[in-house]
């Protein structure tokens, strides 16, 4: 199943480091992160999961939460969270996804539908394909999706980021210009008026063009 932006996100049962949960369920009305890794004991996810422990508090006050998943039991994620916390200095206190037999991996079409086996035997670059990001919104649909090579690691504060514009943009009818952080101005959607953006945004605006129009942040 080919998935893209706004389809609902493939739902699931799954044994986690937490204990079984329901991917939705377990959502309830928070916005949601799925980060996904080739095989435990790896390198470059190794500092990922580390990072992503460390800036979980950030996403907590956006209420967004936060599940990995590995191609391996959850048995070697928890002896693999003990190698996370001791060389990147942060405990991975989120839930991780034990994906042995692939299942989700597939749902998510990280792995092809009829790939065989399981995750006995198979290695990082057999999996090079699960290394994918999806922000899930609150209403259960995929916002967005990126795929990262093995060699390159992810950038969780352009997640963060991400997360800000997609929250302050749900919000109001605005879009966010390149490189945008939090605070920075933001563009008027071209699908409001001019005589409607005067009662939006009473202090007014610049325009650049007719179709770019940049006004201070709502908040």
């Amino acid at each position: 199943m080919q998935l893209r932006i706004n389809d609902q996100a493939p739902n699931f049962s799954a044994k986690t480091t937490q204990g079984e949960l329901n991917l939705h369920e377990w959502l309830g009305d928070s916005w949601g992160i799925l980060f996904s890794h080739p095989k435990d004991f790896t390198p470059v996810c190794t500092t990922e999961l580390g990072y992503m422990a460390g800036l979980l508090p950030e996403f907590e006050k956006r209420n967004c939460k936060v599940i990995g998943l590995s191609v391996d039991p959850v048995e070697n994620h928890e002896e693999w969270a003990k190698d996370i916390e001791e060389t990147q200095g942060h405990a991975v206190t989120f839930p991780m996804i034990g994906d042995s037999d692939l299942a989700v991996a597939k749902l998510y079409n990280m792995l092809p539908a009829d790939e065989a086996g399981s995750s006995e035997g198979r290695t990082a670059a057999t999996n090079a394909t699960v290394r994918s990001v999806f922000i899930i919104g609150p209403d259960k649909n995929i916002k967005l999706m990126i795929t990262y090579p093995m060699t390159t690691g992810r950038n969780f504060d352009e997640i963060l980021r991400v997360i800000d514009s997609m929250q302050l943009t749900a919000e109001y009818k605005v879009a966010t210009p390149v490189n945008w952080k939090s605070g920075e101005d933001v563009i008027i959607v071209p699908a409001v008026s001019n005589e409607d953006a005067k009662s939006m945004f009473p202090d007014g605006w610049k325009t650049i063009k007719p179709y770019l129009r940049l006004v201070k942040q709502p908040k």
